[in-house]
């Protein structure tokens, strides 16, 4: 699966927790673009890792700020 892939697939993930409906570039960030609260974070993380079946880790998470990192993790994560 190539990134292109990786991204339309969390994009997809995305729209139910996206109320405001932001464009979704690399640099947008889910905390301050999209306005993502720490249970918000939670169930997309569990989402991500049901879709891709992978395991992100607290530390991972932690340093994923936006979505261009997230999908370079997923892509790393897939192996």
């Amino acid at each position: 699966m190539d990134r292109q892939d990786v991204s339309a697939r969390i994009i997809a993930l995305i729209e139910p927790f996206n109320k405001k409906e932001v464009a979704i570039t690399d640099a947008t960030r889910f905390t301050d673009d999209l306005e993502f609260d720490s249970l918000t974070v939670m169930d997309f993380v569990a989402a991500i890792e049901d879709e891709f079946d992978i395991i992100i880790s607290m530390n991972q998470q932690a340093e994923i700020e936006n979505f261009g990192q997230l999908v370079d993790a997923v892509m790393k994560l897939q192996g």
